[in-house]
């Protein structure tokens, strides 16, 4: 298995894995190529095959006292191929992020998870916290 960084090359497999058909494919590539420098997807491959793909948002923070740069993390559509599930793809991709996040020199990762996927998160470093609220508008 290899873990790399994708590039302009992959937007068709990402899309497939977002499951984003043909019709949509222009305004994904375009939306990929837009926001290149925040959104930060890395592919697994076995055999030359993407089977998972995760991304990592690299976005910053108001500065503080003394603080100029506070710069963090969010992982976003993690997708293994469910027939490569329980082989260890998830958890390469994650070391793979978190190894990103590391030369960064981001403050923190966040991630905001299904409830199949919190033991995956908390095995692979992730920690609960308390002070992280959530808000969501009234459905009208």
């Amino acid at each position: 298995m290899i873990v790399r960084r994708a590039g302009v090359a992959d937007v068709a497999v990402l899309a497939e894995l977002r499951g984003i058909d043909g019709d949509q494919l222009g305004a994904y590539a375009d939306w990929v190529a837009a926001h290149a420098e925040t959104h930060l997807p890395f592919v697994a491959e076995v055999d030359g095959y993407v089977v998972g793909a995760a991304w990592l948002l690299v976005a910053e923070r108001v500065p503080g006292n003394g603080s100029p740069d506070r710069w963090y993390g969010d992982i976003q559509s993690v997708m293994v191929r469910e027939e490569y599930r329980n082989r260890g793809i998830g958890a390469a991709l994650m070391a793979a992020i978190l190894a990103e996040a590391r030369t960064r020199g981001l403050l923190h990762v966040t991630v905001h998870s299904g409830r199949r996927a919190v033991d995956f998160y908390l095995r692979n470093g992730f920690s609960q916290h308390r002070q992280l609220l959530f808000w969501e508008p009234a459905a009208s």
